[in-house]
């Protein structure tokens, strides 16, 4: 037994002469949100396509759910759901008759069918809007009837392309809480994102993929303690205490004029401690320190050259008085 729900190796796709998915290896834990970030043109699409079955990759073994993406083909789908860039509502009919669409697709028998639907409409916050035809809905409303219609069948493994892709903030919040709820109850979620605080905030582990490769894997922490430039800043009362903080601190770098020493470190508890014992030794008080540490977007642009194409940006410092 494995608990993996999704599990790569040697992944390749090529389309003519062109490299989309060059060899790469993933191992996605079951109950856990794993996130696929890369800049446009990277191959994200394409390999939700194949993990989906959507489309057939040219080399390499993958398995979803324990069955195998080539053999098994029914199997797969049977257990994934998938919620792509673009909402595939129809808009057509209301918000309920989408529902009842995918719930008797799945073949379910009416009576479950009906309660299946009017459980997701109060899970998503639509009963009010349920009568109304999907044309008229915001675009936040159309995301979530889009991925409660993935959910009528009770997936196990969830895939999102870029799910909050040209939502407002408090749509995309919206969002998180319900793939939070949804990894709650033992989902496992592949997403697709280029809003790097999207993936902070809601991966247990993060790759990147840059023209094909991955360049990079592990939990968000991880990959931003690999960026240079962490640091905490401390700000004192009076510029005596500073000079005196500067002498006791090797490799500090004092401001004057803001009476501000930046240290160079990794963030983590144990080095916060020896710099704040340091200074207790010498008995010099700290009115203020922040500790300032690289973000995803940092991440990104060391690892593929350039920054994200995601409009939001991770806020990483933490402020300590």
């Amino acid at each position: 037994m494995t608990n993996s729900a999704i599990l790569a190796s040697g992944l390749r796709k090529s389309y003519r002469d062109r490299v989309v998915l060059d060899g790469i290896d993933l191992d996605v834990r079951e109950g856990t949100v794993f996130s696929l970030l890369g800049p446009n043109g990277a191959g994200k699409t394409t390999a939700v396509n194949v993990l989906t079955t959507l489309s057939r990759a040219d080399a390499g073994t993958v398995r979803v759910a324990g069955h195998d993406i080539a053999t098994e083909t029914k199997a797969v789908r049977a257990a994934i759901g998938v919620t792509g860039q673009s909402a595939s509502v129809d808009e057509l009919l209301t918000g309920r008759e989408n529902l009842r669409l995918m719930a008797d697709l799945h073949h379910l028998p009416r009576g479950e069918g009906g309660r299946v639907v009017e459980h997701l409409l109060r899970r998503f916050d639509l009963e009010e809007s349920a009568g109304r035809s999907a044309s008229t809905y915001s675009g936040g409303m159309r995301r979530k009837l889009d991925l409660a219609m993935t959910l009528v069948g009770k997936p196990r493994i969830i895939f999102l392309d870029e799910p909050t892709t040209g939502l407002d903030p408090r749509s995309r919040r919206t969002m998180w809480g319900i793939v939070r709820e949804l990894v709650a109850e033992g989902t496992t979620v592949f997403l697709t994102t280029q809003y790097l605080e999207e993936a902070d905030q809601l991966a247990d582990r993060v790759a990147v993929l840059d023209q094909g490769r991955l360049v990079a894997q592990g939990t968000p922490g991880e990959l931003k303690r690999q960026v240079p430039g962490g640091h905490v800043r401390l700000r004192f009362a009076d510029a005596g205490r500073l000079g005196a903080a500067a002498r006791a601190v090797a490799g500090s770098a004092p401001d004057e004029d803001g009476l501000v020493l930046r240290v160079p470190s990794d963030g983590r508890a144990r080095s916060l401690r020896v710099l704040l014992d340091r200074l207790d030794e010498h008995a010099i008080d700290v009115e203020e320190f922040t500790v300032h540490m690289p973000d995803l977007d940092d991440v990104f642009l060391a690892l593929t050259g350039h920054p994200s194409t995601g409009t939001a940006r991770v806020g990483t410092e933490a402020p300590v008085r």
